[in-house]
């Protein structure tokens, strides 16, 4: 095992400055993660050159990931920091911050334009547990409980974001992560209340039509969703809501 662990960490002190590389070395130590790595140097944020700087800015939370805070490029992978093992990856280890979201400072973006996408797409329940949910709640088949189990644990990391080409940040394009959770709920028992808002609200610019199938979004989310799948499945829902717009309306 090696002595030190080598990172080469991409800096930008704001979104206006000019962005640099800048070197470190710590002590090795078995079963170090990404996020443990960048806690030593915050607790001591010395160089590789010996010069004390200012410790690495980066979002970190659950370390369980859960919530996607920690999403960075790892040696050019998009990824959460906080279950990437140091004893996995190749040194030096390359971190630089996700390239579609605005930058705030070194390792941290602003991924607020996800949350904003889902409130655009109404993405919750509105009506849950006013009656009694164990006896008379409505019922999901097997089939369907797979589904939504399987949308219902994306973290909103930003993974399938930064790797899908038809979201950049001067698009319009909400991105696949808001799609899924757009199906999602339309297929809740009780968020299918509000579904034909929710496919007007992508039927728009930015909407499903910007998604051009490239399918990067699948490869580079880190639960497995099969993202794909929902935004194949919507594209069926807003073709048949269109027809009813246009003859039953």
């Amino acid at each position: 095992m090696p002595d030190v662990i080598r990172l080469k960490i991409k800096r930008q002190e704001n979104p206006n400055s000019k962005s640099y590389w800048e070197e470190f070395e710590i002590p090795y130590r078995p079963q170090h993660n990404i996020i443990s790595v960048l806690m030593a140097i915050q607790q001591n944020p010395i160089n590789a050159k010996g010069e004390k700087v200012a410790p690495v800015v980066y979002e970190a939370n659950c370390m369980e990931e859960v919530c996607g805070a920690c999403t960075m490029i790892i040696n050019g992978k998009v990824r959460q920091a906080c279950s990437t093992l140091v004893d996995n990856i190749k040194q030096p280890i390359v971190l630089e911050p996700m390239s579609k979201f605005p930058l705030v400072r070194d390792l941290m973006v602003d991924r607020d334009r996800m949350f904003a996408a889902l409130r655009k797409i109404r993405g919750w329940i509105d009506l849950d547990g006013a009656y009694d949910i164990h006896v008379h709640a409505p019922r999901v088949s097997p089939k369907d409980w797979e589904k939504n189990y399987d949308l219902s644990r994306c973290m909103t990391c930003g993974c399938c974001m930064e790797a899908c080409p038809q979201f950049f940040p001067t698009s319009k394009f909400i991105g696949p992560a808001p799609l899924g959770q757009t199906w999602l709920f339309n297929n809740h028992p009780t968020g299918k209340y509000y579904k034909e808002e929710r496919l007007h609200e992508i039927m728009g610019v930015g909407g499903i039509t910007d998604c051009g199938n490239a399918q990067n979004c699948v490869k580079a989310c880190p639960k497995d969703i099969k993202l794909t799948d929902a935004i194949a499945r919507l594209g069926r829902d807003t073709t048949v809501q269109m027809l009813k717009d246009v003859f039953i309306k």
